[in-house]
């Protein structure tokens, strides 16, 4: 059944409600949309990438041969003598700072991500419903923003209060959140004007309810394709920012502040920077990939060669 057919199906089961039928709502569109992108190589792939790093971030500081600010030779030494992938720019073990320094990443943009999508859904789905001048300066506010590039608005904000973890997670959520609203206003706006929602109101439900139980489950789809992209693109601010030395620990062990602190090495010994490069590259591509199979079941493309 396709979503047009379960939306048609829900005017349908308005009407049963109406004449005092008890008719469940399809809430489980979010999981067979899961299910059915999970048919796709790419979304395959993507999950395969971002599991393996995952798992790397979070059981790596167990089984990493050396603590991360132990020293264990000479800085930007060779691979070998105890240093798989030799030695950073003090000494230490590039290989136990790498298996050390994903966690704060990935925890910082999950944090901050669910952060915005929960503030900028809500602002979304209130000024997608409202339809006065709320949604008006609801969306101007978002606008006002937009305006300014996250990254800019995460440094004015890091160099104001400091380089803290928490002032990090709320000004990429703070700037995350514009773009979901935009996004789940634009998708809720067609979902408000159908039929059941009028039965829904006459019928006396509360607009809590209309919202929560109504509008969200209709724009699951294109929300968990921003999920995703807003995941990717808090990575990518996150690293930055570590890169530029704005990380909570300057000296810890992180794999944007491992690509700064190494930089210069790369032409005699790169894997100090090339692994971190390499770990943030194919995070941020595993998500896009999970996001652009989750998009393309949404839409239907692909789902011939997905279902074979």
């Amino acid at each position: 059944m396709s979503d047009r057919d379960v939306e048609l199906s829900r005017d349908q089961a308005v009407a049963l409600v109406a004449e005092g039928v008890d008719v469940p709502t399809p809430s489980g569109r979010g999981s067979n949309l899961i299910r059915r992108s999970l048919r796709l190589g790419r979304t395959r792939v993507g999950l395969v990438l971002v599991g393996i790093l995952v798992l790397i971030s979070v059981f790596g500081p167990l089984i990493a041969p050396h603590a991360s600010d132990e020293f264990v030779g000479k800085p930007f030494s060779a691979p070998g003598n105890g240093a798989l992938f030799g030695t950073d720019y003090l000494g230490q073990d590039v290989w136990s700072r790498f298996l050390d320094g994903g966690l704060t990443i990935l925890v910082l943009a999950v944090v901050s991500t669910a952060m915005g999508l929960v503030v900028g859904l809500a602002i979304g789905l209130v000024a997608a419903y409202s339809r006065n001048w709320l949604d008006d300066v609801l969306m101007r506010a978002m606008d006002v923003i937009m305006a300014f590039p996250q990254i800019m608005l995460a440094l004015v904000a890091v160099s104001l209060v400091g380089p803290k973890n928490w002032v990090t997670i709320i000004a990429i959520a703070l700037t995350t959140a514009p773009r979901v609203a935009r996004v789940a206003r634009g998708a809720a706006q067609p979902v408000v004007e159908r039929d059941f929602i009028g039965a829904t109101e006459a019928m006396g439900m509360s607009r809590v309810r209309i919202i929560s139980g109504e509008l969200f489950p209709n724009i699951l789809g294109p929300m968990m394709v921003e999920a995703s992209l807003r995941l990717t693109y808090s990575i990518a601010v996150i690293a930055a920012l570590a890169f530029l030395g704005l990380a909570n620990d300057p000296n810890g062990a992180n794999w944007g502040t491992m690509i700064q602190q190494n930089q210069l090495s790369l032409a005699t010994q790169p894997w100090g920077a090339l692994l971190p490069i390499l770990a943030i590259a194919l995070l941020t591509m595993g998500t896009g990939l999970i996001g652009d199979g989750i998009a393309r079941t949404a839409a239907g493309i692909d789902r011939e060669r997905g279902d074979e």
